[in-house]
């Protein structure tokens, strides 16, 4: 069976989402020097996808996320999982780990599809097209 695609969304549809409903959880999943020293938005929690020094999946990640929201249960289509919000640098690994929370059974799964610092411009830099930073959302770093 093929795994549906994961939902994107704009970093300002994901503030929006996340001033309405106080339940949805913003996650950063990017390696912890990313979340430290690039910056991360400001209340995301941090559950790398893959982080140093090895660089491998997080064997643990669906579990930490799951911890996050409601207790760790499990959700159904009879109960209902409070929205998790994904964002990594660009918007690729979000979607990857996306895929996992949703084969994991997880029901509201969304992914920052620009990201933290967008996608690259013709001169291949970043923050400059879209992305949270771009978006003036709020962020902070260490």
């Amino acid at each position: 069976m093929e795994m549906e695609a994961m939902q994107g969304i704009t970093a300002k549809e994901a503030w929006d989402i996340i001033q309405a409903e106080p339940n949805a959880v913003l996650i950063d999943i990017r390696s912890s020097m990313e979340f430290l020293f690039v910056g991360h938005p400001t209340g995301a929690i941090h559950v790398p996808w893959v982080d140093e020094p090895d660089w491998e999946i997080n064997p643990n990640f669906v579990t930490e996320v799951k911890k996050r929201i409601l207790g760790g249960i499990v959700c159904s289509k009879t109960k209902h999982c409070a929205k998790v919000i994904l964002i990594c640098r660009s918007g690729n690994r979000s979607e990857e780990a996306g895929r996992a929370l949703l084969s994991a059974g997880l029901t509201s799964v969304f992914h920052i599809d620009e990201g933290f610092e967008g996608k690259l411009d013709e001169h291949h830099q970043r923050s400059s097209i879209n992305g949270w930073r771009f978006a003036g959302l709020p962020w902070e770093q260490c």
